[in-house]
């Protein structure tokens, strides 16, 4: 079944990319509608590049998802920020953790490297959307690394709506703060709260607060704990701003 799947899609891919280049070389030949064909040519493009991610995303092969990762990345620097893009970084950023594949009770289809890379993208896309997203990943992950990644995204989009992303950075320090302290997701998380305080005139979380106070007091090497001192200080500083 899986077999004839792949035939199917690889044979509407070879039809949609077909279709294409038919529609190329008859627009050689033509003056008058050349800049309305090509219109037409960049959205059936678009449309098989989008088909393209959005099977390759949910393929099972961890290769198969490297490819999609490489298409978004084009597809992004583009300046294509659709739907569809922000839902198979999703998917693929959630692959192993919720949406799990399990032989003879061992799970297949763990690809850590694969959902930090999402994190990063989602990052790029910089969208209220892709926010949610980081935050569904980082309450369901549990690898550091892809903590990190998220966490750096998270902090590059800016948007803390109701304190919300804010929150989520803090529960995920506080998580690995006490059985297991790890200084680069320690610093990420700072610099985060860093560009979220610039971003929107200061953090009101008090948990936020909290958490940098336990990285500066914390099991952390001396230059995490000397940013965190740092941190607090710019914290309070904008606190003190908007109190007048």
């Amino acid at each position: 079944m899986r077999i004839i799947k792949r035939l199917l899609f690889l044979g509407t891919v070879f039809i949609a990319a077909s279709v294409m280049v038919m529609g190329q070389s008859s627009n050689r030949n033509r003056n008058t509608t050349n800049q309305e064909m090509s219109v037409e040519q960049s959205y059936l493009q678009e449309s098989v590049e989008l088909m393209i991610i959005r099977e390759q995303s949910r393929a099972e092969s961890r290769d198969m998802k490297l490819v999609a990762l490489e298409y978004i990345g084009d597809a992004i620097s583009r300046g294509n920020k659709g739907e569809e893009i922000r839902a198979s970084l999703e998917y693929m950023g959630l692959e192993g953790v919720l949406n799990q594949t399990r032989e003879n009770g061992r799970l297949m289809n763990n690809f850590p490297d694969i959902r930090m890379k999402a994190a990063t993208y989602l990052g790029n896309l910089g969208t209220k959307e892709a926010k949610t997203s980081l935050i569904k990943m980082c309450l369901a992950d549990n690898e550091p690394m892809v903590l990190t990644e998220i966490v750096k995204s998270l902090g590059r989009i800016g948007i803390n709506d109701n304190e919300e992303t804010a929150a989520a950075i803090s529960w995920i320090v506080t998580r690995y703060d006490v059985l297991n302290p790890d200084n680069l997701l320690a610093i990420s998380a700072l610099e985060a709260y860093e560009k979220l305080a610039a971003a929107n005139n200061g953090i009101k979380d008090p948990s936020v607060i909290r958490t940098v106070m336990r990285i500066a007091e914390g099991p952390y090497v001396k230059p995490v704990q000397e940013r965190a001192r740092q941190t607090l200080s710019d914290l309070r500083r904008y606190n003190a701003q908007n109190s007048r």
